[in-house]
């Protein structure tokens, strides 16, 4: 039976900041700016509503992340629109103050006041957005939409748009080009600024703390899910809330299943353990995955899967720098690999032919990176023009290898049922990248020595 060991200290939580508008409204004026090359246009940017969760209770609230980027306004039920001519301007339309509802609710901004904490143009009770809408329309030659987001949307657009058309007898136009504001918000995303990477530091170390937390308190025995209440705990105990997806606690065979989200199995002596977790603070996300020994050593054929995904890793970090595309650190990582599975003999033949034939995908069917920011899975394009995208300094995506090995009869027993991936998150620098996440143990020794306590 193993010793208790002590868990790590809580991270401290960090007191309230105040609300800067300022970086939200020079991404509007960046934005109007790139929507005047368009003509004089109307653009419509609607945040969540609350959903239901079961009778009167809802799901907990979280605004759209384009929305946010654009406004820092987190209330459902609001919407940006952007006046594009020569005075541009940005109004709010949101729910009006109502002191009997905030009484069961909460706080409401209203209108008024919206305007000046945000700093919008103007701002106006939601209920006037149709007549405001309709009337802003006509004479306007693009209307900015995101066509298809929203069933609901579309046909309240397109309402708008017939009675902006029924006007045409008495001489006024309607829009005659519908374009995605998507296409120009979502590129913006991909670059951070020194205000959101400091977001999603601290959504680092939050989950660095949570992981090694769940990793100290492992032992043969415990279930799954009680390693998720580890890892919950250290998230809101710091102000790391939510967590930015349903985390992954795979014991054993479930790490070969890269979505296994039940955590309901026990976690057994000899087996590996899989935790793919993160938090978000202020809607930016860490997105951190460590494998570990449930005993708190690896045997020898784990080591062996395991030290050939961290030198996939090592290798992909390397290659991620200004000027590289996108796929280079998915390339890097995927030559170590297959390298590791020939020399097991998971494989046959030389990396190239193997890479070539895609044997390789047996075992890493997944890409290395995606994007990271005010999604887990980030807005932006990773290609354009038919071509990969090149990474730029402020760019943020995660770094995870992975090498999962299911039971087959060609398959040495020893091998079967271990899934290993070991993912960090990232931001490209001048000169390099940096390792938001390298707090987290992840090499065998310090794996090793962490649990041991």
């Amino acid at each position: 039976m193993m010793t208790e060991r002590t868990l790590p200290s809580p991270l401290a939580p960090l007191p309230p900041q105040p609300f800067d508008p300022a970086p939200f409204v020079r991404r509007r004026e960046l934005l109007l700016h790139q929507m005047q090359k368009q003509g004089r246009g109307v653009a419509l940017i609607p945040t969540s509503s609350e959903t239901i969760r079961n009778r009167d209770t809802h799901h907990p609230f979280r605004f759209d992340s384009n929305f946010w980027y654009l406004t820092g306004f987190e209330e459902p039920d609001a919407v940006l629109v952007l006046l594009i001519s020569d005075t541009p301007q940005s109004l709010l339309f949101c729910r009006s103050k109502n002191v009997e509802r905030e009484l069961w609710e909460g706080f409401r901004f209203g209108p008024d006041a919206a305007r000046e904490q945000f700093c919008f143009d103007g701002a106006f009770p939601l209920e006037s957005l149709d007549e405001v809408i309709t009337g802003h329309l006509t004479g306007a030659h693009t209307l900015w939409h995101s066509v298809g987001m929203s069933a609901a949307w579309d046909a309240r657009v397109g309402r708008w748009l017939e009675q902006a058309r029924s006007q045409a007898r008495a001489g006024k136009q309607a829009p005659t080009v519908i374009a995605d504001w998507r296409a120009l918000v979502e590129p913006m995303r991909r670059r951070k600024d020194a205000g959101e990477l400091t977001l999603m530091q601290r959504a680092a170390d939050i989950a660095v703390n949570a992981h090694a937390r769940a990793m100290r308190a492992c032992r043969p025995g415990c279930f799954e899910y009680q390693l998720d209440a580890e890892l919950q705990y250290a998230f809101l105990q710091a102000g790391g809330h939510p967590p930015s997806y349903p985390a992954i606690i795979a014991g054993g065979a479930n790490a070969c299943v890269l979505h296994y989200t039940e955590n309901n199995q026990i976690l057994r002596s000899g087996d590996l353990v899989l935790i793919d977790a993160g938090c978000e603070v202020s809607g930016y996300a860490s997105d951190i995955t460590r494998t570990f020994p449930v005993n708190g050593r690896f045997n020898v054929a784990q080591r062996d899967l395991y030290e050939i995904c961290l030198a996939a890793q090592y290798a992909a970090i390397e290659a991620a720098k200004p000027g590289a595309t996108f796929h280079a650190p998915h390339d890097a990582a995927l030559r170590v690999l297959t390298q590791g599975m020939i020399d097991l003999g998971l494989c046959q033949g030389s990396v190239d032919s193997v890479i070539e034939s895609g044997d390789y995908r047996r075992f890493y069917m997944h890409r290395t990176s995606h994007w990271l920011g005010l999604d887990v899975h980030d807005a932006g394009p990773y290609h354009e023009d038919d071509e990969w995208v090149r990474l730029q300094a402020g760019m943020t995506l995660t770094v995870e290898p992975g090498f999962y090995v299911r039971a087959a009869e060609d398959i040495p027993d020893a091998f079967h049922r271990i899934g290993i991936r070991i993912e960090d998150d990232i931001v490209i620098t001048e000169s390099g990248c940096r390792v938001l996440t390298d707090g987290a143990a992840k090499t065998v020794d310090a794996i090793e020595q962490w649990m041991a306590g």
